[in-house]
């Protein structure tokens, strides 16, 4: 070859080497800062958390950090069954820490601070039964370690040094008496951890033989041996009792993979799931071997519940359920009653009959036949429990959106009383949710009236007028309800806690347009409400932002309703429209009228947070923020055998009422959304012309990747072929001639929004000529959490408004 063509074949090489090469380090950004005032608002000193003991006396103040940096996010990772850990600290890998605890007597208002290590990062406290004591855990770098309080002293001790294993649930739980807490502890003597293989010993190998396992789309799951060592490793713990006082752990039972354990009430007996073997590739740890069992309170088996030694998958489809017993647990009013749910129809709500499922209870010491509390003609969902002759059991069938509440005794089990039946997607008839305390062992009860007679009832409040959250007495004998208390204008105010069984005294959370959310306790005899926070204003950047809560008509009749907010002293008749965001998430109805329901309240207040697409308010936009976009099936007809029309209607209306309001400019709207969100807005830009740009963060594509049901979706791929093709923007990517914007966590690690979801679109997308911007944040999972990540999507975000939508030049008319 002579030197002319040696040189034209490098070239062309090298040109071809740079079409298909991945990015490299030169195409790797620096993190970007939004525009004032984002920043300053991000890094504003956060809103404590606050929790209230049982009794009422005391809660607790949680300092909040600000978010963490991208550092804490890149600190070794292992991803293992569906789950996320650090190995070093054998604990979560991605969580918030409180930074700081102190007390605060409800009468006086006095403050205790306790004294905590420098660099404390606190999670999981745990009230004790006799609201005394506080527990919680400390993150160190080389573990978990479990600390108690005094809320009287703020005095606060270690009990244990980093031990804890808390890679799956809670470590650990009080004792009902208060005098110990149980918790789950690296097994002692463990060693280092498995070496990776340096030469694999042969291929991965799976293998089905004619049964059929449907299962969803998931991430994080095992892939080889070298992984299920690794499981076994840092999954494994010994549970221990400690005393509270402080003492050396006793063992109790054996070592195993405890994904949950709970003492009875009377503290004689333990409830324990652990995972077994055989273990899946397909799946998280919730389809391995599992079994749950009952040990004395020195961990001897004295009772099996389960004992699964398969791999068994979830069922995909409305109402589906695995057969034998489920949602196992102690009834919270006596000492030590097991309780649990059978499938009576073999979990196949396809098939005929008047019995889904069946409640069943064991007393102590389990021995016998269990004795059947109720037969449901729907699949059960909760149990309230009260005391010895009442409790409230409520069921649901989702394929009909139908909820039923029933009042049972269960001394005398077999003769329920229908209480509700009610569509679950009607918000404005929800009579609410009972109010419950937590009894002398630490487990929540019905709160009764002194005559026994009353229950409450703590709801939303919904209706046309939005939210006005309630607290009712509810008469047991004839279903009739008082209205004790109900937020009102200008405020909205949400109940906290009830203390006392006459609902004297409450602590609501009260908020409104200008005024940030602060707790109260009220006192019906004593008329006004008193302050017991002063949280102030985390952005005083944006108090003037306008809220106002808008309802407006689809082309098919169904009423919809969004919450508009304009920047600070924002007039439409001086100002003119203003550029817009529309940023929302659809969803699937049963019902035409309750998909029309308004779901908000017009007195929240409203500050932006994290990611938030509220910022842009900060910048001259007005934002449509959760406008309905129902996707309506009603009869046999499925909600998304008509998605894309429905969507398309329903942002037409959207877009229609704020140009006829004068706050936008029919030619200056974008439309953005997270995860389901960002699949709308594709399947938007796709399938019309309403918007100038869209921003799509984290969103699914292709529902072909997600071949077995997504969202409410209930049928596969192969049962509902041309529904998965319509719905998935990927397979219009040709037609979409507006500006998008892909942003991705490359650690997303919800179900069916694989990265490679966006990826994919952006190839679409770049291959036909589209104008697109793919935004990959490293560390991040589904949410962004780092400081750099949030500030960095802020910055895209603004950028591609500004240019796209803002300062978009006037656009030629139609496809």
């Amino acid at each position: 070859m002579n030197a002319l063509l040696r040189n034209r074949f490098a070239g062309a090489l090298a040109a071809l080497l740079t079409a298909v090469a991945p990015a490299s380090a030169q195409d790797v950004a620096p993190y970007r800062t939004p525009p004032p005032p984002i920043p300053q608002i991000l890094d504003a000193q956060q809103t404590p958390w606050t929790s209230i003991a049982p009794g009422g006396t005391t809660m607790v103040l949680v300092g909040r950090p600000g978010l963490p940096d991208i550092a804490e996010l890149a600190e070794p990772e292992l991803r293992l069954a569906g789950t996320r850990i650090n190995p070093r600290t054998n604990g979560p890998s991605r969580s918030t820490f409180g930074r700081s605890l102190t007390f605060q007597d409800l009468e006086s208002g006095a403050r205790r601070e306790v004294a905590l290590p420098a660099d404390a990062r606190v999670s999981s406290w745990q009230w004790s039964p006799d609201a005394t004591h506080l527990a919680f855990t400390n993150t160190v770098a080389d573990g978990v370690e479990l600390w108690v309080a005094d809320a009287r002293t703020a005095d606060a001790r270690r009990l244990l040094g980093p031990e804890l294993n808390a890679t799956l649930g809670s470590p650990y739980e009080w004792a009902p008496d208060g005098r110990s807490l149980l918790l789950k502890r690296v097994t002692p003597g463990r060693g280092g951890p498995p070496a990776a293989p340096a030469v694999p010993a042969g291929p991965v190998v799976q293998e089905n033989v004619g049964g059929a396992a449907p299962v969803r789309t998931y991430q994080d799951l095992l892939t080889n041996a070298f992984d299920e060592a690794l499981f076994d490793y840092y999954f494994t713990s010994q549970l221990v009792r400690v005393p509270a006082s402080g003492g050396a752990p006793t063992p109790v039972g054996e070592p195993g993979i405890i994904s949950g354990f709970t003492p009875s009430p009377n503290g004689e007996y333990l409830l324990v799931t652990r995972i077994k073997r055989p273990y899946s590739y397909l799946a998280p740890m919730f389809a391995f071997g599992t079994e749950t069992f009952i040990t004395d309170a020195g961990g001897r088996r004295v009772h099996t519940v389960i004992d699964r030694s398969e791999v068994t998958m979830s069922p995909i489809g409305r109402d589906m359920v695995n057969p034998g017993p489920r949602s196992v647990s102690w009834r919270a009013d006596v000492p030590a009653t097991l309780v649990w749910v059978e499938a009576v129809d073999g979990g196949d709500a396809r098939a005929e009959a008047a019995v889904r499922d069946r409640v069943l209870m064991l007393d102590a010491p389990f021995h016998g036949s269990p004795q059947t509390l109720i037969d449901l003609p729907q699949r059960a969902a909760s149990i309230r429990w009260g005391r010895p002759d009442l409790a409230l059991v409520q069921s649901r069938w989702s394929t009909d959106a139908r909820t039923h509440t029933y009042i049972v005794n269960p001394s005398r089990p077999g003769e329920p009383r229908l209480l509700w039946d009610l569509s679950s997607e009607d918000r404005y008839n929800d009579p609410g949710q009972p109010v419950a305390k937590l009894n002398d062992r630490g487990f929540p009860v019905l709160r009764f009236s002194p005559d026994g007679q009353h229950i409450y009832l703590s709801g939303a409040g919904a209706s046309t007028r939005g939210d006005y959250p309630f607290l009712d007495m509810l008469n047991l004998a004839t279903g009739n309800t008082e209205r004790l208390w109900q937020a009102e204008d200008p405020h909205y105010e949400v109940i906290v806690a009830v203390l006392d069984d006459e609902a004297r005294r409450y602590v609501t959370q009260r908020e409104a347009i200008t005024d940030p959310p602060n707790l109260y306790l009220h006192d019906r005899t004593r008329g006004a409400a008193r302050a017991l926070t002063d949280f102030p204003d985390p952005a005083p950047q944006l108090a003037g932002v306008q809220r106002q809560l808008i309802t407006y008509p689809r082309a098919d009749g169904v009423t919809l309703s969004a919450t508009l907010f304009t920047p600070p002293g924002y007039d439409a008749e001086r100002d003119g429209p203003l550029p817009m965001l529309v940023w929302a998430y659809p969803r699937e109805f049963r019902d035409a009228d309750a998909a029309g329901q308004v779901q908000d309240s017009p007195n929240r207040f409203s500050r932006p947070g994290g990611s938030s697409h509220l910022f842009l308010l900060t910048q001259g936009y007005a934002i449509l923020d959760g406008p309905a976009m129902p996707i309506i099936g009603e009869g046999e007809e499925e909600p998304n055998d008509t998605y894309v029309e429905q969507l398309v209607s329903s942002a037409q209306a959207a877009v229609d009422k704020v140009v006829q309001m004068g706050v936008a400019d029919r030619d200056r709207i974008g439309v953005g959304g997270h995860s389901y969100g960002a699949f709308m807005t594709a399947n938007l830009l796709a399938h019309s012309d309403l918007f100038r740009a869209g921003i799509a963060r984290s969103g699914a594509y292709n529902r072909t990747l997600t071949p077995f049901g997504f969202q409410a979706e209930p049928r596969s791929y192969w049962e509902a072929t041309s529904v998965y093709h319509a719905m998935s923007p990927f397979n219009y990517a040709n037609r979409i001639n507006e500006p998008i914007l892909l942003i991705h966590g490359e650690a997303d690690n919800n179900s069916g929004t694989f990265p490679i979801q966006s990826e994919r679109m952006y190839q679409a997308l770049k291959g036909h000529g589209a104008t697109v911007r793919y935004v990959v944040l490293p560390h991040e999972s589904h949410g962004y959490a780092a400081r750099e990540s949030v500030m960095h999507t802020l910055a895209e975000m603004v950028d591609w408004m500004d240019r796209h939508v803002k300062n978009a030049p006037a656009r030629t008319a139609g496809r």
